[in-house]
């Protein structure tokens, strides 16, 4: 069926799969394309030769660099992958923590017609000013600077980002490939199950989803900027909805500047800004749910009077009410050291995956005696988990892998701005008020009552379930729902034999019914009697099909 499916694939994107294997073997990963299984489709070379690599380069470099020239659907993989410490040694994450989507800007006229297009208006109607020259040039969109004006007749300053035109199909082919490489190595190789390839593709596909409907990120945009609106020292941009739409993204433009810049300006106050975006993006986290999941430094502006901005919501983190408690609880075993509350987190996490046990004890055995007791830094702590897990053979929930590399990335930040900024200082009373919350007698009345209304639906229906289960019983009626390895062969193999039987049982009756008037008939050819011949011949290739089978059968016992 795979192999079906892979002549399927090719033939609808063979031009990109071979253009993929290219790009593979020029960078050195040959073993790659032999592990998968496409050397056929390597377009001028053989999966055996390393090409014109760059061999001086670790391989980590080399799969980095072979990424950014397949092109945004595996630097979306690459990005993902790269927050995966609890999977990958650190050679390689800090490696695809390298991977940019710069690309060469399409021309002003290519992408004038593609604005107005969305705008549906021509761009000096929309803006009363509009930059050509792009302030940055990515692999799916251009951003540019512009402005509009206001009802009372003031400039507003706006940034716009606009979808390269056409990029979609080309997408959605890389889509469909890495969907079903992913569906190949899984269910050929066992020792890639705890990557969860598939899981992982489908991340992709949703990824990049969400990426190509700018409303989807505008949306969270304005998410966050409501949940902040009462704090005038975190400024979130707003967005032009009357000039947005999928392929186009209208928003304020912040004046402010990078973290690792704020020492050359003398007005503003590193340890504040510092306090102050870490209680923001704390906030996300504990109360709303909804978080910034690329904090980097260029997405995190200083702004006049100390105030902190947050840019670019295309990659946000959610995380349900359960996650937080369960975030929580594992906060305070880190801080107290606690190694049975750390894996009963990891445990939970395995969800239907096997897990060794005595495997997972001795890591976080080994975890809490490193520690001794040492301060607790966030960012450190946060890696270190991730190590734990990769050791205990544990691979974390996306939304949690991704809060935990946020987590990091906002912790170097933090740090840039304030070399002795303690971040588990500014954290512990906002996880103690979320704790008491958790536990608040009102919360957890709350869940009682949910529980017992729960227990009693479930108690009203036990007379009824009894009842039904003891007559079934009784009338021997009872069925098995068994999940059973290759199920579908076996049900084919059932349908084939009932199908076969069928067949037989009318052959069979119609020969007994019509048997003794066809021979009445005597129908001679060269005076041999046609029937009973052809009877004859009949039964004999019946019997020797019966045999055969009969012999198969046996051989496969």
């Amino acid at each position: 069926m795979a192999m079906l499916y892979t002549g399927i694939v090719a033939v609808r994107d063979r031009a990109r799969l071979q253009e993929i294997v290219g790009i593979l073997l020029k960078f050195g990963l040959a073993d790659v394309v032999q592990v998968l299984g496409l050397s056929r489709w390597a377009p001028w070379r053989t999966a055996g030769e390393d090409g014109d690599a760059q061999t001086q380069a670790s391989r980590p470099e080399r799969v980095r660099m072979a990424i950014e020239a397949l092109g945004p659907t595996f630097v979306k993989l690459g990005q993902i992958l790269a927050t995966r410490s609890d999977l990958l040694p650190a050679e390689w994450t800090q490696a695809l923590e390298q991977l940019h989507q710069q690309a060469a800007a399409l021309p002003w006229d290519v992408m004038q017609a593609h604005i107005e297009a969305q705008l549906g208006m021509p761009i000096e109607q929309a803006f009363s000013h509009f930059d050509k020259e792009p302030l940055a040039a990515a692999s799916i969109a251009q951003v540019y600077r512009a402005s509009v004006l206001r009802d009372d007749g003031t400039p507003r300053e706006v940034v716009v980002k606009v979808q390269r035109p056409g990029i979609r199909a080309g997408l959605e082919a890389d889509v469909r490939l890495l969907k079903h490489v992913a569906l190949m190595a899984q269910e050929n190789f066992a020792q890639l199950e705890r990557y969860r390839p598939v899981e992982m593709a489908q991340q992709v596909s949703e990824a990049l989803r969400d990426e190509l409907d700018f409303t989807i990120e505008g949306q969270h945009n304005d998410l966050v900027a409501d949940a902040f609106a009462q704090q005038p020292d975190i400024v979130i941009a707003r967005i032009v909805w009357e000039l947005s739409g999928p392929e186009l993204l209208v928003q304020d433009l912040l004046a402010g500047v990078p973290a690792h810049q704020v020492p050359l300006h003398p007005e503003l106050d590193g340890p504040l800004l510092a306090r102050r975006g870490a209680q923001a993006f704390l906030q996300m986290v504990l109360r709303d749910g909804l978080f910034h999941a690329d904090p980097h430094p260029g997405n995190l502006l200083a702004m006049s009077d100390n105030r902190v901005g947050f840019i670019d919501f295309g990659l946000v983190g959610h995380l349900s009410e359960r996650r937080r408690d369960q975030f929580l609880v594992l906060l305070r075993a880190m801080v107290e050291s606690d190694a049975n509350g750390l894996v009963m987190v990891l445990l939970e996490w395995t969800g239907d995956a096997q897990a060794d046990i005595a495997l997972l004890e001795s890591a976080v055995e080994r975890y809490v005696a490193k520690r001794n007791d040492k301060p607790l830094s966030l960012g450190a702590s946060m890696m270190e988990f991730m190590g734990l897990a990769r050791e205990a053979q544990v691979a974390m929930p996306a939304d949690m892998a991704l809060l935990f590399k946020a987590l990091i990335t906002a912790d170097r930040v933090l740090l840039q701005l304030d070399p002795e900024f303690d971040v588990v200082r500014i954290a512990q009373p906002m996880v103690e008020a979320q704790i008491r919350a958790r536990y608040a007698p009102e919360r957890l009345l709350r869940e009682q009552r949910a529980a017992m209304v729960q227990l009693y639906e479930m108690a009203a229906d036990a007379p009824k379930t009894l009842r039904l289960l003891m007559y079934r019983l009784k009338q021997g009626r009872v069925g098995v729902d068994m999940n059973i390895r290759h199920l579908q062969r076996v049900s084919l193999a059932v349908e084939r034999a009932a199908t076969r039987m069928a067949l037989a049982v009318v052959a069979g009756a119609f020969i007994l019914g019509m048997g003794p008037t066809l021979l009445a008939w005597d129908v001679r050819w060269f005076g041999v009697p046609v029937f009973p011949v052809l009877g004859g011949l009949g039964a004999v290739v019946s019997l020797a099909v019966l045999a055969l089978t009969m012999r198969r059968q046996k051989a496969l016992e």
